[in-house]
């Protein structure tokens, strides 16, 4: 076999924009022959795939599933470039193929690289979808939630075929009493995660990222400041503020959305008194479809465009 060079890998590379390790596993398959491992390539619609790896994904789809046992959910985010992808049937099955597969993974980084229960690489399902229906794909985030003892819950909307949706919650209670109770009371906490007009950004107020405080801090502080308050009063204006802000963006203070006169919290030392048994909420995770992703609306659309006005 010829001696597979980083030269070597950099002119494939440079022929067909396919990704590094995909380049030097073509030459090793064709003997560290250039055109071959180039067809190669081509045959596995690494090639394609590569050329569309820098138009934004933020459409798609959120796939969510609990094992059977009840104790064990995941959510995954599979990003695609236009929201009539999500309707794609293919599409569909794959993130369901992804989250099923996600339930043993904890870390995404080792979920690119598991096998499906038909026995293919997760890298190379998504690959292959984006050679199939030729936009930009990626699996952008995973996320598991399990319990020894208790329920997880998991809530859908906006659903857009069996187990996917375009946002997802995911809710794990902790308790030994009746489960039945407890998968209840779980999915309603995550409707409401899903549906308050604030999500919650974390479970309590010694969870929130230090990030987060400081800059509401900097926030309330100047705007204390710039009302003319003398600077002690300005502190306690802050502090007040602070903590109901806290309030309003920590889960377990947070009313209950089916009863604003109860917090979160509440809710779950009632759950305890209905269970027989202390209840607690573990965690909590909302993937909400290409949040935080910056969405480059002309990519596509203009591709599309120029292929029509060329033809």
């Amino acid at each position: 076999m010829a001696e597979i060079t980083a030269a070597l890998v950099k002119e494939l590379r440079e022929k067909t924009d396919a990704g590094m390790m995909d380049c030097k596993k073509a030459l090793q398959e064709n003997g560290g022959d250039i055109e071959a491992a180039a067809d190669w390539l081509r045959t596995k619609g690494l090639s394609k795939a590569a050329k569309k790896s820098d138009r934004a994904a933020a459409e798609g789809l959120v796939a969510g599933l609990v094992s059977g046992d009840g104790k064990t959910g995941v959510l995954i985010e599979l990003n695609a470039e236009t929201d009539f992808v999500a309707r794609n049937e293919k599409f569909q099955d794959a993130a369901r193929r992804i989250a099923a597969t996600a339930l043993a993974h904890q870390a995404l980084e080792t979920l690119h690289e598991a096998k499906t229960a038909e026995g293919e690489v997760i890298g190379d399902l998504v690959t292959g979808l984006i050679a199939t229906i030729g936009e930009n794909m990626r699996l952008r985030r995973s996320e598991r939630l399990s319990v020894e003892n208790g329920a997880v819950a998991l809530y859908l909307h906006n659903v857009q075929g069996e187990g996917v949706a375009r946002l997802g919650v995911l809710v794990a209670l902790e308790g030994a009493g009746d489960q039945a109770v407890l998968k209840d009371v779980g999915r309603k906490i995550a409707m409401h995660v899903a549906g308050t007009p604030t999500p919650p950004l974390a479970l309590t107020s010694n969870d929130l990222d230090p990030e987060a405080v400081a800059k509401e801090r900097e926030i309330q502080t100047q705007t204390a400041m710039e009302s003319g308050k003398p600077r002690e009063i300005a502190e306690k204006m802050v502090e007040g503020r602070i903590r109901k802000w806290q309030e309003e963006v920590v889960l377990l203070k947070q009313p209950f959305v089916m009863n604003p006169d109860q917090t979160i919290e509440q809710l779950i030392e009632e759950t305890a008194k209905q269970s027989g048994s202390p209840v607690s909420v573990k965690g909590f995770v909302r993937f909400a479809l290409g949040e935080g992703v910056e969405k480059k609306a002309d990519d596509f659309a203009a591709e599309v465009a120029s292929m029509t006005s060329a033809s």
